[in-house]
């Protein structure tokens, strides 16, 4: 899970698009922090996206916050693109049973069938 913190004094308010549904959208975008997780525990920064046309002006949509990551997500998943990019998938490791360094028990008459 990743958590969003921002300060709502911040937002360019011309920024907020209309949707044809009727609905009002913020275009966000998420940066890591450059040296790593902060002293907060803040894995990076959040800034409003002001569109394409403005950006490449060379305006830039403010900060408007921080983000973190709560409970292990973005490590599973930067560990799974980096096994996509190595080429190969590792292999689940087995569950630990009992606690620490105990393995699960092997069931001997269990066989595979080819």
């Amino acid at each position: 899970m990743i958590t969003l913190s921002i300060d709502a004094t911040k937002l360019d308010k011309s920024a907020i698009k209309p949707h044809r549904n009727g609905g009002k959208y913020l275009a966000l975008t998420l940066f890591d922090n450059k040296n790593g997780v902060d002293q907060y525990g803040n894995h990076g920064y959040v800034i409003q996206d002001i569109g394409k046309e403005r950006r490449e002006a060379g305006e830039r949509g403010p900060i408007l916050g921080n983000w973190k990551e709560v409970g292990g997500y973005i490590k599973e998943q930067r560990e799974h693109q980096q096994s996509k990019q190595d080429g190969y998938m590792p292999q689940p490791k087995p569950a630990l049973e009992g606690g620490y360094g105990k393995w699960p028990k092997q069931d001997d008459e269990e066989e595979i069938p080819f």
